[in-house]
């Protein structure tokens, strides 16, 4: 929430204009300076408050800002779905840690200095830096030293404006005021700060971590055999991969033939823990463990997706639908039932989730290449359909006629609680998805897991499906960005930042 004071009250640092950039990495440079100061100038009013010393108004510091300014309707590569403006006028972005996302402002600065021709201008927005975000990684403030405080904080610092943090802009709802610039980025600053914060409580990981190839699971075995896979390369030395980090930021660099020290007292797991295979660029695997349900699918991906990665796929266990699926058997999906609920609002179910040519190719040959199949004697193993997500755990309960009937119209080949989330959320926020399940019970069929064949049955099937998954992921890596992040994800009227 904006502090409503005169401004003749409010203390902030020396204004400072907008310059001219026609390099990239000049113009991330001066984004990085003016954060770095802005940032430092509200934590350094905020230590005298904890100190004791009375401040005679209110703080303020902005948010770094980049924009261009087109004039004319360029002729684009009409192959590029990202990295130029559709039509003259101005756009522009608020930026929040440009050190974290360098090498992502590198790249889209760059494709639009090389795209239009024009320099692009960096300066100070008008958007304050709420005190919650001002703060570095890791920083600890004592609670205790802020009871005894005079004046709450709010009185003294801008908050976080839930009215100015959201997915207008992916959505495609944002509309702009007479003369406000359009937008450059999918996502504002104090939204990224927000989702920023977000990840590291439900993944009990530093955002920095976060690789730009995103595996998700719905089962403990897959983050079990991901982390033996991890700490064996980390020990022999071999890959190209060099660390894992674990929740609690614990990091096996490469050469290390231990794991990190759980801490003192033991280590709480959060919701959702994250585990990273590290390479440079950012270009490694990220392991989340969502746990069950479209909830938690949607919260962290909503978090996930202003990182920019380049893929997430979901991996998980499925209910199979059909009598010739047997256990243990793939799910390549190419459609989805959407009745997880989670994006009614945000994604209307009419909207169609359309399968991404790039990822369904890699998919399908990671599965050959693990599998030793291919043409007609893959299809022993893997069906390509359409796989149907529900919110209701139990809905095996539900009349079972009915379900036979939405079933065999939908053409459904499986049932899961999270893969529509996952992809539809891929969808909306530009970010390449893809999903690919195991069958691990087919409920209709009277064909479930006694105790004993659960343990077997994950024990044969998640070292394949895990290793199906990372190569898929590799495969998507050795891609260039302009053919991975497809067409099909961009509307007519997009921001230029992918």
């Amino acid at each position: 929430m904006t502090v409503d004071f005169l401004a003749a009250s409010i203390r902030s640092p020396e204004p400072l204009g907008f310059e001219r950039f026609d390099q990239a990495q000049a113009a991330v440079e001066r984004l990085t300076e003016i954060y770095g100061r802005n940032t430092a100038y509200i934590r350094a009013a905020f230590q005298d408050v904890v100190n004791g010393r009375d401040l005679p108004g209110p703080v303020r510091a902005c948010y770094p800002a980049i924009r261009i300014a087109v004039d004319t309707y360029d002729p684009i590569d009409t192959r590029l779905s990202f990295g130029h403006v559709a039509e003259p006028g101005i756009y522009q972005t608020t930026v929040t840690q440009p050190a974290l996302f360098r090498d992502y402002y590198l790249e889209q600065i760059g494709l639009l200095l090389q795209n239009h021709g024009v320099a692009v201008e960096v300066g100070e927005s008008e958007s304050p830096i709420p005190l919650h975000f001002a703060f570095p990684e890791g920083a600890y403030v004592e609670g205790e030293r802020l009871e005894g405080m005079r004046r709450p904080l709010r009185d003294l610092f801008d908050v976080p404006d839930l009215a100015v943090t959201d997915d207008a802009i992916v959505n495609g709802s944002w509309r702009g005021r007479e003369g406000e610039p359009r937008p450059l980025a999918p996502f504002t600053a104090p939204r990224v700060d927000y989702s920023l914060h977000r990840l590291q409580h439900y993944t009990a990981t530093a955002p920095a971590y976060f690789q730009n190839f995103v595996l998700f699971t719905n089962y403990q075995f897959y983050v079990d055999e991901f982390c033996a896979r991890a700490r064996a390369l980390m020990a022999s030395g071999s890959g190209d991969y060099d660390a894992l980090v674990e929740p609690g930021n614990r990091v096996t660099r490469r050469g290390d033939n231990a794991p990190p020290p759980v801490p003192a007292g033991g280590l709480r797991l959060p919701q959702m823990p994250a585990y990273h295979l590290v390479r440079p660029n950012h270009s490694g695997i990220t392991l989340v463990n969502i746990g069950v349900g479209p909830s938690n699918a949607k919260t962290i991906t909503d978090h996930i997706a202003v990182l920019r990665p380049h893929a997430w796929l979901m991996l998980g266990h499925c209910a199979g639908l059909r009598d010739s699926q047997r256990l243990g058997d793939y799910v390549l999906a190419h459609g989805y039932v959407r009745e997880d609920h989670v994006l009614d609002d945000d994604l209307p179910t009419w909207v169609p989730v359309p399968p991404l040519a790039e990822v369904q190719v890699a998919l399908e040959q990671a599965v050959e290449e693990v599998a030793g199949l291919s043409g007609w004697e893959l299809k022993r193993i893997m069906r390509t359909g359409t796989v149907a997500s529900i919110d209701n755990r139990n809905w095996e309960l539900r009349d079972h006629n009915e379900l036979v009937q939405r079933f065999t119209q939908s053409r459904a080949i499986a049932l899961d609680m999270e893969s529509a989330t996952i992809a539809a959320n891929g969808f909306r926020f530009r970010v390449p998805y893809g999903t690919l399940l195991c069958v691990s019970d087919k409920p209709l069929h009277g064909e479930l897991k006694l105790p004993g064949m659960a343990s077997a049955f994950y024990r044969d099937q998640v070292n394949q499906h895990l290793e199906i998954g990372i190569r898929a992921l590799e495969r998507l890596r050795d891609m260039p960005p302009e053919r991975l992040h497809s067409r099909k994800l961009r509307t007519f009227m997009e921001t230029a930042f992918q």
